[in-house]
């Protein structure tokens, strides 16, 4: 590893100069449970690292029934479920959390990390987008607010252009019958990255379902929104046939590749199993919230 120079600026505005000025060569380091490995791997050739655990906006956490949640960009997960009401109303994001490596990793790593980080099998960014997350981006030029399904770009590239920083993750305050989860398959019980996965979301009102979201991790080059699936729920009760309607599109629109932890065929399979459990106690929790 080369030399690079460790920067610790206190403003967003100090950080955007300095990734406008370092350009591709340099780094947000947001919790560096994934950027550090990769720099020793040599998946980037750096000048400098940012941090961001000194920068007051990347490191606020904020929750209200009126206004929704405030998530830092630096924000380690171990805040996010360790807060009882967040957890409460937002139990996909919940699930995440909880799940991105173990007790140690989630006193580092954030979900804006692993937003960033951009990896297919992210377990953070599909319960992302079953909540209706939008990135709040900063750079010279001001501000812009983009849905989370439209940041990744490929696997490890995002939408994020040079000289912009990931500020922070608005997440609207949800309504009464609202319920989501989100749930991946890996081989073992601890610390491994999603063979597949699902994010999902309900809005029930009247009994049945006003509005729907489905998200897969793994199983195409970036996090997938699959858009149909939830619509399909829409204006229907939540019965087991109707979940299991939208679980086969979400399997009919993967894309997964085959490698050593799984094939196509079973990756795909994973997809209808996963979206129909994950559909099944999202409507548990939404029915809880009535």
């Amino acid at each position: 590893m080369n030399s690079i120079d460790y920067i610790r600026p206190t403003t967003v505005d100090e950080a955007i100069s300095l990734l406008t000025k370092y350009k591709d060569k340099a780094r947000v380091l947001a919790g560096g449970t994934d950027l550090i490995v990769q720099m020793r791997g040599g998946r980037y050739q750096l000048d400098a690292v940012i941090d961001g655990k000194h920068i007051e906006e990347l490191n606020q956490l904020t929750y209200s029934k009126q206004t929704g949640l405030v998530i830092g960009a630096a924000v380690p997960c171990h805040k996010i479920y360790g807060d009882a009401d967040i957890a409460k109303a937002y139990p996909g994001i919940m699930d995440s959390a909880s799940l991105i490596g173990g007790i140690q990793i989630q006193g580092r790593a954030s979900l804006g990390g692993n937003l960033m980080n951009a990896a297919p099998s992210a377990d953070a960014i599909p319960a992302l987008i079953a909540h209706n997350a939008v990135a709040n981006i900063a750079s010279s030029n001001g501000t812009r607010n983009v849905p989370v399904e439209n940041i990744c770009s490929g696997p490890g590239r995002t939408t994020i252009e040079a000289g912009e920083i990931l500020v922070s993750i608005s997440v609207p305050a949800p309504s009464k019958g609202f319920g989501a989860r989100y749930i991946r398959f890996i081989p073992r019980n601890e610390m491994d990255i999603a063979v597949a996965g699902a994010g999902v979301s309900v809005q029930l009102k009247n009994g049945k379902v006003e509005a729907a979201r489905v998200a897969l991790a793994s199983v195409a080059p970036t996090p997938l929104f699959v858009e149909a699936a939830g619509n399909s729920l829409v204006g229907k009760e939540p019965t087991d046939e109707n979940i299991q309607a939208a679980a086969e599109l979400a399997k009919d629109a993967a894309t997964p590749i085959t490698d050593m932890r799984g094939t196509i065929e079973f990756r795909k399979h994973l997809c209808e199993v996963l979206t129909r459990r994950a559909l099944h106690t999202a409507v548990e929790r939404a029915r809880e919230e009535n």
